[in-house]
């Protein structure tokens, strides 16, 4: 498989039936109707509930603004640009507060049967994988470079990449602002 880009201006964004903003779905894997995971960024501009996704796990970031506190099954989360992705059930009840006006935030979520595991990257990070999966990169306000195994991939601003990999290949980024997926689908 080849390396897979997508950037996010050259995707429309889809309005919420509720008002609260809006996503662009960067990626629907293997497509948008029996998706086995799925890949957007959210611009939201008014708290209010999550839709309910049974057997989907989720995986959340933000991206800028000034954060949320999404309360998931009557826990509450606060979230900025800082935190680490949290990771919950789908199906739980969940509502988002805006902490300081409109936020853009990542999600991914994976059905059951597979699972994703996200990282906030700032800095250098070097894996070595221990199983084959997915890789993907999304990032937000500058440039990053993904090396894997023998071939650098440059990734704009506001830009995903993603690869299936094998077992023990080497995996390089250098990035300042971008999120690190690995997935088992």
């Amino acid at each position: 498989m080849t390396w897979q880009l997508v950037c996010l201006n050259e995707i429309q964004p889809t309005a919420w039936r509720n008002g609260g903003g809006t996503t662009r779905e960067l990626l629907a894997w293997p497509d948008s109707v029996a998706w086995r995971w799925r890949a957007s960024v959210a611009d939201v501009v008014q708290s209010g509930p999550f839709s309910s996704f049974v057997a989907v796990q989720r995986c959340f970031a933000v991206l800028q603004g000034g954060g949320v506190c999404l309360t998931v099954d009557g826990v509450e989360h606060r979230l900025n640009t800082a935190s680490s992705p949290l990771v919950f059930d789908g199906a739980a009840a969940t509502t988002c507060d805006l902490l300081g006006g409109a936020t853009q935030d990542f999600n991914l979520m994976t059905q059951a049967g597979s699972t994703a595991r996200m990282l906030r990257i700032r800095g250098e990070y070097k894996m070595t994988t221990d199983v084959s999966k997915i890789i993907a990169v999304y990032t937000h306000t500058e440039k990053a470079s993904v090396q894997i195994a023998n071939q650098v991939y440059v990734l704009s601003p506001q830009s995903f990449g993603w690869l299936r990999v094998d077992i023990n290949v080497a995996i390089h980024i250098l990035a300042s602002d971008a999120l690190l997926m690995e997935i088992h689908v």
